[in-house]
């Protein structure tokens, strides 16, 4: 990636990565399914993977745009619930 420079601050500037497709493999993270029957149990499960379109980038996380079952979902990750990102 030769546009890729680091800052002087060490930080990347993720404006250079917008409009890619990027992985993020988040750090612990938990989300829970509730049954459709007041007395099943709730399945609790580890969100591991975030996939979608850089469509922008804060100081504090980024925004991605990522589509399932036919919907646009708008997902804004903080930086510190991200353990690595793979941008394509």
């Amino acid at each position: 990636m030769g546009e890729l420079e680091k800052t002087t601050t060490n930080k990347i500037d993720w404006s250079l990565f917008i409009g890619h497709a990027i992985n993020i493999t988040m750090n612990e993270n938990y989300g829970v399914v509730y049954g459709q029957k007041k007395d099943e149990q709730p399945t609790f499960y580890e969100i591991v993977f975030k996939t979608g379109k850089l469509i922008d980038a804060f100081d504090d996380a980024l925004l991605l745009d990522s589509e399932r079952e036919g919907h646009s979902y708008k997902i804004y990750i903080p930086f510190a619930s991200i353990k690595c990102v793979e941008i394509f």
